[in-house]
C-alpha cells in the first residue's frame, strides 16, 4: 500500500479529501494558530475543526495565512468543521454561516453533524439543512459524527442523501466493528478521531513491540494501522516535533499478521465521548 502525505481518497459524492489530515480539538487561539501553521509547514492538507472547538476563526487565519505566503489557492487545502448542536433547520443554517464567516474561506470541504443526539425529527431537518447547505455551494460535501448503527440505518432507511463519511472514534482499543460495517456496505468512509487513543495504550506491549521492531514512535504505529484498514485519519498535537513525527508515517508497512493482532486488541474504550447509542 502506498502512500504519502498527500494521498487522498474519493468519496462517495466525487469529491477527494486527504487520507490524513490534522485534528485541533482542545485547542484554542494562538496555540491554535500555531500548530495549524506547524502542520501546513510540516504536509499536512487537511485541518479538522468544529464549531464546539471554538477555533475556527483560529484555523480559517492559519490556512489563509499559510496559502498566501506559499502562493497557493484555497483549494490546496481541506478544511472541515462541525454543527455544535441539532437544535432546527433554521438554527443549522444561521451555524453554518456563522462557521463560514468564521473562518473566512468561502466555503467548507466538509461539513459535520457533530453527533446524534436530539432524537430523529431532528436529526432529520438539521441534515435536510446541511443538504441545502450544499446545493448553494457553501460546503462541498456533508457527512456525520459519532453516529451509530441505528441513526445511519434512520437515514438510509428514510431515503435522505447518504454522509460521504462518519467520524468515529477508531483504533486498535475501540474498533467499533458494527459501525465499520454498515459504513462499508453503503459507500461511507471512515474517518478516525482519537486514532492514539489519547496516548492511553502508547505502553501497551503489542504497541511497543512493533514500535520497536520498525524503529517508530508508538503514535507512528497506530496511526500507521489507521491508514492500512483505509480510515481518513486525523491525529492531533500541539508539539511541533509531535506534528511533524506523526506524519514521518509513510517509510514503513505494517505486516497482515500484525494488523490482524491489532484488531484482536479490541476492548471498546471509550476516551472521550460516546452518543452512538443515544434515541
Amino acid at each position: 500500500m502506498t502512500l504519502s502525505l498527500q494521498s487522498t481518497v474519493k468519496l462517495r459524492d466525487g469529491n477527494t479529501i486527504p487520507i490524513m489530515g490534522f485534528g485541533t480539538y482542545e485547542m484554542e487561539g494562538k496555540t491554535c494558530y500555531n500548530a495549524v501553521l506547524w502542520a501546513l509547514e510540516a504536509g499536512y492538507r487537511h485541518i479538522d475543526s468544529a464549531a464546539w472547538y471554538y477555533n475556527e476563526r483560529e484555523c480559517g487565519d492559519a490556512i489563509r495565512d499559510f496559502l498566501a505566503k506559499q502562493n497557493l489557492p484555497r483549494s490546496s487545502v481541506f478544511f472541515t468543521t462541525k454543527l455544535q448542536r441539532n437544535v432546527s433547520y433554521q438554527a443549522t443554517q444561521l451555524a453554518i454561516d456563522k462557521s463560514l464567516k468564521a473562518c473566512g474561506l468561502d466555503y467548507i470541504d466538509l461539513y459535520l453533524l457533530h453527533g446524534p443526539i436530539g432524537g430523529p425529527e431532528t436529526r432529520r431537518e438539521c441534515w435536510r439543512a446541511v443538504c441545502d447547505a450544499k446545493k448553494a455551494g457553501k460546503v462541498k460535501s456533508i457527512g456525520v459524527s459519532n453516529f451509530g448503527v441505528r441513526h445511519l440505518q434512520e437515514m438510509i432507511r428514510g431515503g435522505v442523501e447518504l454522509p460521504v463519511l462518519n467520524q468515529i472514534e477508531l483504533n486498535p482499543f475501540s474498533t467499533r466493528a458494527d459501525i465499520v460495517e454498515v459504513c462499508r456496505q453503503h459507500d461511507i468512509a471512515l474517518e478516525a478521531w482519537a486514532p492514539l487513543a489519547r496516548g492511553h495504550r502508547f505502553r501497551h506491549p503489542s504497541v511497543v513491540n512493533l514500535a520497536r521492531k520498525y524503529g517508530k514512535e508508538p503514535a507512528q504505529i497506530l496511526i500507521r494501522y489507521s491508514l492500512q484498514k483505509t480510515f481518513i485519519t486525523i491525529p492531533k498535537s500541539k508539539s511541533k516535533p509531535r506534528i511533524q513525527s506523526n506524519a514521518q508515517v509513510f517509510d514503513f508497512e505494517l505486516t497482515e499478521e500484525e494488523m490482524h493482532h491489532l484488531d484482536s486488541l479490541n476492548e471498546d474504550l471509550v476516551t472521550d465521548w460516546d452518543p452512538t447509542n443515544c434515541p
